[in-house]
């Protein structure tokens, strides 16, 4: 299985993205035929760009985008539900964080909170069912499962999760075949945080080739064999 993953930098950059990196390709000896599926985030202009230069690929959505939309809907109907809710301010990054990566003060705090009948509460418990559909290993039974979310979310009436169940139902097919191409973005997005915090420590570079070269002094792992 050859698969690929696509890091977002601008809409307007896409044709760029793949109509320059196709030839690239196959100037380093690749084959684009090859390439069975490529991961990247939902955005309409990168599915034209995958459409268009790789017919063949399946197109399979990245998870962590995927949970990125449904954390915006749940941070919607906190700052809606905190107007007449005191208890729910400063609690934003409770509810966005995985359960496990809470403080101890913040998993007591979201103790109290779940016993409020609170519509935040039941988004984010909608939430935690969706991240359990990637630990399924059949894909039948993973999209059983997404189907049974989908009801139970369009059912919610919480307008933004239901706009997200909507969206996730346009681009079904690119959900559930990421248990038939098991590739997601994390490793570029951390990657990506690296480079970036590279740049920002050196406070930006003024040449293109200097800052490519400290990305290669930190992340290429090179082995200089220095005299001690």
């Amino acid at each position: 299985m050859i698969s690929a993953c696509i890091m977002r930098s601008s809409e307007e950059n896409y044709s760029a993205t793949f109509g320059e990196n196709y030839p690239a390709i196959d100037n380093r000896r690749g084959d684009c035929e090859k390439i069975q599926s490529i991961c990247c985030d939902m955005s309409p202009a990168y599915i034209a760009g995958i459409s268009k230069n790789f017919p063949h690929s399946a197109i399979i959505y990245d998870k962590f985008h995927v949970m990125k939309i449904v954390n915006h809907a749940i941070d919607e109907i906190r700052r809606q539900e905190q107007g007449h809710n005191k208890y729910l301010k400063k609690t934003r990054y409770i509810w966005l964080k995985n359960p496990g990566n809470l403080t101890e003060k913040q998993k007591k705090q979201l103790g109290s909170l779940k016993d409020m009948n609170l519509k935040t509460v039941r988004a984010y418990n909608i939430k935690l069912s969706l991240q359990s559909f990637w630990q399924i290993s059949d894909k039948s039974l993973a999209e059983s499962f997404l189907k049974r979310w989908y009801f139970w979310a369009t059912h919610s009436k919480l307008k933004p999760i239901i706009a997200v169940a909507k969206t996730l139902k346009a681009h079904w097919d690119g959900i559930v075949d990421y248990f038939k191409f098991p590739v997601s973005n994390g490793i570029l997005e951390a990657l990506n945080g690296l480079i970036q915090s590279t740049k920002t420590a050196a406070r930006g570079f003024r040449s293109l080739k200097y800052f490519i070269a400290m990305i290669y002094l930190r992340l290429g792992r090179l082995e200089f064999n220095l005299p001690t």
